[in-house]
């Protein structure tokens, strides 16, 4: 009985999980490790949010099956979060689908309208799913840029002219996980131009919405002219309300995309626990207050992240959003490669970051930097990673 399996073929060791594993190995064997590698959240939702989960998970006839593409409330929660916070109005019946977490959500929709050798355009280096989600469902990726200056459009009109077949989407994710860098709406409207032009579908991830800093709010792609006719976008509940675990995102835009994607998931799933999907109701409508109180948590961390790593000897870039920092080895370590130096930091310095090579070949020589502990071991951090330069002076 033949063990090699196409898919699995398609797809590489996950370096991410391997420097994951190295983690929790040294803290079974008692180390302290600090970690700022794993993009998780570690404050509380918002107290009404949990009070809501008990409220409902306490009733006879809450523990059945749910709605695949999300119960009515939800959806009309979302469509009043975009129309509030982007001015942007969506139909909660046919241009929005509850997905169990942005990640779930592109996977799904990768499935559902990806043919086998079709060409995807998507950023490196970018969130693994961005890529392997399409791979899985039988995709070829085309390598773009992530930072958006003129080069990026110079490669997709590159793309277009010269692959075969020609792509049919395009994937974008800003603020960037793991680069964190941003665009404005002239960005997101060049590219919905650009997709019109073409004929290709756009989807953005939209994950770090709310976590900008310096008072720079970050836009949507559904705000530039035209983006329902080529465009959806996922967004998610992990870091804006701290609800990681919950696995609640939403996917809004086209309504034939949405559409194909309902239909597929209607295959897959029977929906989020119905306690959880009333829960993020009580989030979008309640009070937004851990909105703000976590941009600035974040914005502070960052400050000290910056600070405190720059004084130990490895210039830190501060980045514009999200609750990550995506920086370069330190000098003299270029040659070792991200994994090995981030095996390294977990062995010598007891700090844990993700290798930049785990989000594609252009991540390489970077690692990215979560802002998941609190100033106090951030501060421990640099102080291990000071001792660990200078021990090993590169």
């Amino acid at each position: 009985m033949s063990e090699d399996f196409y898919r699995i073929k398609r797809l590489p060791p996950y370096v991410i999980a391997e420097v994951n594993a190295m983690r929790h190995a040294a803290r079974q064997a008692g180390r302290d490790i600090i970690d700022l590698g794993m993009g998780n959240p570690d404050q509380p939702p918002p107290p009404h949010v949990i009070d809501k989960l008990c409220e409902v998970a306490r009733k006879p006839n809450a523990h059945g099956y749910s709605q695949s593409k999300g119960i009515p409330g939800l959806r009309r929660a979302q469509a009043s979060y975009y129309q509030r916070r982007f001015g942007v109005e969506l139909d909660p019946q046919s241009e929005i689908v509850v997905t169990m977490g942005s990640k779930e959500g592109l996977a799904s929709f990768a499935t559902a309208i990806t043919a086998p050798g079709d060409v995807v355009l998507a950023p490196s280096p970018s969130y693994p799913i961005h890529t392997f989600g399409f791979i899985i469902a039988g995709a070829t990726i085309r390598s773009v840029p992530t930072t958006p200056g003129e080069e990026y459009w110079r490669e997709l009109d590159r793309a277009m002219q010269y692959t075969v077949p020609r792509p049919t989407m395009l994937v974008v994710n800003y603020p960037s996980n793991p680069t964190a860098e941003v665009v404005d709406l002239e960005f997101y409207q060049r590219v919905v131009d650009w997709a019109r032009e073409n004929g290709v579908w756009v989807i953005s991830d939209l994950a770090y919405s709310e976590l900008y800093f310096d008072g720079v709010p970050t836009p949507s792609i559904m705000q530039a002219e035209g983006a329902k006719e080529v465009a959806v976008e996922f967004t998610s509940m992990s870091k804006t309300y701290s609800m990681a675990g919950w696995r609640m995102g939403f996917a809004v835009g086209n309504r034939e995309l949405i559409a194909a994607l309902t239909r597929v998931k209607s295959y897959l799933d029977y929906g989020a626990f119905t306690p959880i999907q009333a829960a993020a109701c009580a989030a979008l409508n309640g009070p937004q207050d851990i909105i703000e109180s976590n941009r600035q948590l974040y914005q502070k961390r960052r400050d000290v992240l910056v600070e405190s790593f720059g004084r130990a000897g490895w210039e830190i870039p501060p980045p514009a959003a999200s609750m990550f920092a995506w920086a370069k080895l330190p000098k003299g370590f270029e040659s070792m490669g991200s994994l090995e130096f981030s095996k390294r930091l977990i062995e010598e310095a007891d700090v844990a970051v993700a290798a930049g090579v785990g989000y594609g070949e252009e991540g390489e020589g970077y690692v990215r930097i979560a802002m998941v502990e609190n100033e106090q071991r951030i501060r421990q951090a640099a102080r291990n990673i000071k001792r660990f330069l200078a021990k090993s002076g590169g």
